[in-house]
């Protein structure tokens, strides 16, 4: 199969042994690269009941078939791991240059197994392999380490990361690929917990593709349909928040306060313009000082925020993503977009979960005003919504596990909760013990449900349900009514077996509606030769799900762990277009006998025998005792 090296490089800490491993061509056709083949070599790495912060985890990082082809957009690198904050399937896709390296090098992959006894730092140049001394690089954060590895190794190597919440081992801490964040699930803590500092890459050898010159053909045609097209402008404008206001007015669902409101009302009403200053609209055209694109991206969301006046001013960092003016924003009840900016760039410097980060502190928010915590508990910082000072400093503390509050939150809203008890899990939201992105989904019934079901927890890009939700429509989906609890398990099942297929490629999803999956075929055509049918990649994109779902089915997880947090399930909307809206515990219920329907699997959620036959994972059925 041409568009692949078929060697996996592994790397065991502990004993020092470097070897590669070759991947047979079968494998490549069932799980094609990046999450796929990731998901395949965490199921096959890891033993079922492993501790995540143990020398027994594995960090894996494998970019998607179609990285480095030069594909526009085709820019995504999977990284999967058991993850120390759901303690199940972990993973985590980021637009990484590494990724390109990684193929470059003549790779298609790399396993790291085991813990080194110093601070380390990985070094691939093409085939020679050494597993390098770090102790310079121990202390510093993500984005300062990689520019010192750059600096000492060259521009041509790329790398990626942890900061020093990663070697504090903090369940929240991510890794960073030059400033593109691999975030949820703790990844970061995993690398510090084998005191891998960073990875640094280069590769120079190129890859051999199925058909060159159709490949050329199919990047000539890409970039057509991507140059000039309204995601383009919108993005490269705007970036991924381009739509707040209509969330927030027109569809009523965008989260503040710890989802004690869904509409950030004060915000617009402060100003005269009757703008939010989180609005894209307002701040990306006064704060933008350069684009940052993902490789090969021609329509390019991530730009350079920088400040230059004020109390913040030296503040510079990567985004403001869509996600991050929820979690750092609205979910604070914070309208002041230079506050969110920098309480961004703590955690990309720190490496923590930017989402998690932030609805964590929204929680402790919430008990602070609700006398659950005091002011003793925070170290005298006020801890209200809305205060923009009191929130850096206790993101500072969470970052560094500092003090009672930093111990308290920097592990997940859902241990917190343990920790502090008093009714205080009525208000954490969490699903496996993922903290949710900013989307309510009280209003957005099968969204609801996509978090509920998602193998990582509550993550929207799982199933990318947000998009038929709010707009009514996605693909081969049509009338969709986000308010009604009916019919949803199809409609997530289509959406997770078509997202699993863009991260084993590595597409932007944000490329989705320009090319679906049929406009993946001559792409695929071109870098491996091969010919595939939309059947057969959505196909594979169920295999992997479900292999994913066995991951956590060997770990424990149960229909029990397929939950929503109390506050969608008893809490109605409070505010907006979309108040009164909420998500019954019965309708939840329906909706998992639905969904587990449409997926082939038991009514307690497990997919049955003869599903996986059917998908090829005999091996798996027997192994697991699949129910018939």
């Amino acid at each position: 199969m041409k568009g692949v090296n078929g060697r996996i490089l592994e790397v065991n800490l502990s004993t020092k042994s470097i070897k590669t491993v070759e991947i047979d061509q079968k494998t490549y056709f069932d799980y094609l690269g990046g999450l796929g083949l990731a998901s395949r070599l965490l199921f096959d790495y890891v033993k079922p009941q492993i501790v995540p912060l143990s020398p027994d985890n594995v960090i894996i990082i494998v970019p998607g078939l179609l990285v480095g082809s030069g594909l526009p957009t085709a820019s995504k690198t999977a990284v999967t791991f058991k993850s120390p904050e759901t303690n199940a399937f972990g993973r985590s896709i980021s637009g990484a240059y590494l990724g390109v390296a990684v193929k470059n090098a003549g790779l298609d992959g790399i396993v790291i197994k085991g813990k080194s006894e110093y601070p380390a730092y990985l070094f691939i140049d093409n085939d020679i392999v050494e597993i390098r001394d770090a102790d310079w690089l121990w202390g510093k954060d993500a984005i300062e380490t990689q520019e010192e590895l750059r600096k000492k190794l060259g521009k041509d190597f790329r790398t990626c990361a942890i900061g020093y919440s990663g070697e504090k081992l903090i369940k929240i801490a991510d890794i960073d690929f030059e400033e593109r964040q691999s975030a949820r699930g703790g990844g970061g803590a995993v690398m510090g917990s084998k005191m891998l500092k960073a990875i640094a890459v280069r590769g120079t050898k190129g890859v051999e593709y199925g058909d060159s010159e159709f490949l050329k053909e199919a990047i000539k045609n890409w970039n057509k349909r991507i140059i000039g097209s309204e995601d383009q402008k919108l993005d490269m404008a705007y970036g991924s928040g381009e739509f707040y206001a209509w969330v927030n007015k027109e569809i009523g669902v965008f989260p503040v306060k710890n989802w004690q409101e869904s509409y950030f009302e004060e915000s617009f009403e402060m100003h005269k313009d009757g703008k939010s200053h989180l609005d894209p609209y307002y701040w990306s055209p006064k704060y933008t000082e350069k684009m940052h694109p993902c490789p090969n991206c021609n329509k390019p969301c991530g730009r350079y925020v920088s400040i230059k006046e004020g109390k913040y001013a030296g503040t510079r960092v990567e985004g403001v993503e869509y996600e991050i003016l929820y979690s750092l924003g609205g979910e604070l009840g914070i309208e002041d977009i230079e506050v969110t900016a920098k309480l961004n760039e703590i955690c990309d410097r720190a490496g923590i979960d930017g989402i998690s980060a932030g609805v964590i502190l929204g929680f402790a928010m919430e008990a602070y005003e609700k006398g659950l915590l005091t002011k003793e508990d925070t170290d005298g910082i006020d801890l209200r919504f809305g205060n923009g000072d009191a929130a850096i400093q206790a993101m500072e503390k969470i970052a560094k596990k500092e003090g009672y509050l930093g111990e308290l939150l920097c592990d997940g809203v859902k241990i917190a909760a343990q920790k502090l008890g008093k009714g205080s899990e009525k208000f954490a939201l969490e699903v496996k013990g993922l903290e949710p992105p900013a989307y309510d989904v009280r209003g957005l019934k099968g969204m609801a449900l996509a978090l509920a079901v998602s193998v990582r927890g509550a993550c929207h890009l799982t199933g990318g349900i947000y998009a038929p939700e709010l707009t009514g429509k996605f693909w081969k989906l049509s009338n969709v009514d986000r308010l009604n609890a009916d019919w949803k398990g199809y409609e997530v099942k289509t959406g997770e077996d078509f997202m699993t297929l863009y991260d084993a490629l590595g597409m932007c999803k944000f490329s989705r509606g320009l090319f679906w999956v049929e406009g993946m075929l001559d792409g695929i055509r071109a870098v491996t030769g091969v010919n595939f049918d939309v059947s057969r990649l959505l196909t594979i994109g169920e295999r992997i799900y479900n292999l994913d779902r066995l991951f956590n089915i060997r770990e424990g997880l149960t229909r029990k762990d397929d939950y929503l947090p109390y506050r969608v399930t008893h809490d109605p909307i409070s505010n907006g277009v979309s108040k009164g809206s909420y998500v019954k515990e019965e309708e939840l219920q329906q909706m998992l006998d639905e969904y587990y329907q449409a997926r082939g699997w038991s009514k307690d959620g497990k997919p049955t025998r003869m599903h996986l036959f059917k998908l090829g994972l005999e091996k798996e059925a027997e192994e697991l005792g699949a129910p018939i």
